[in-house]
Parts: C-alpha cells; structure tokens; sequence
C-alpha cells in the first residue's frame, strides 16, 4: 500500500468520526442550569452593590459623573481589594467612596 491511500483512508475515517460526533452532540437536549447558578442569581439579585453596578452599566458614559456610580465602583474596589471588608453593610449605610 502507498503512503498516499493510507493518508487518504485515515483522513476520510477522522471526518466520519468528527461527523458522528457532532450528530451525536446535536441529538443531546440541552442541560439544564445548574443549582449553582441559580445561588448566584439569587445573591446578585439581592446585593444592592451589584444592582447599582449594573444601573451605572446600563447608563453608560453618564456614570462617570453619577455620584452614585462613582461611590459604587470604589466600593467594588474594596471589595475586590480587601476581601475581609463588608462591603454590602457599607454601601446600604450610604457612605460615599471618599470616605475611607
């Protein structure tokens, strides 16, 4: 046998495996969301930090000068950079950004 049937014979048994593959892939039902998920949907819906995170998103550009956007991305800050903070405590009190 020549090289060139041999290569000709593993390249053409490669795509029936890769076309068996994803008809089976294809055929699967998709999976259901994860109990996981869902305690992280239920967390972000409750944290006012994250709420007011995703208010400032929603407006754009306008929330670089929205005191409330600003003194929310600080306290992501100190979220982010001091993990032993109670972040959420602080925000809900309504200290600014400046403060600390």
């Amino acid at each position: 046998m020549d090289t060139k049937l041999l290569a000709r014979i593993g390249a053409v048994i490669f795509i029936a495996i890769a076309f068996t593959m994803t008809a089976i892939e294809m055929s699967r039902a998709p999976e259901t969301a994860r109990a996981e998920s869902a305690a992280v949907a239920e967390t972000s819906a409750t944290d006012p930090l994250l709420i007011e995170l995703r208010r400032c998103q929603s407006i754009g550009a306008a929330g670089a000068s929205d005191p409330d956007c600003l003194r929310a991305w600080g306290e992501n800050r100190r979220r982010f950079l001091a993990p032993g903070a109670r972040p959420a405590a602080r925000i809900a009190d309504g200290t600014s950004a400046k403060e600390n």
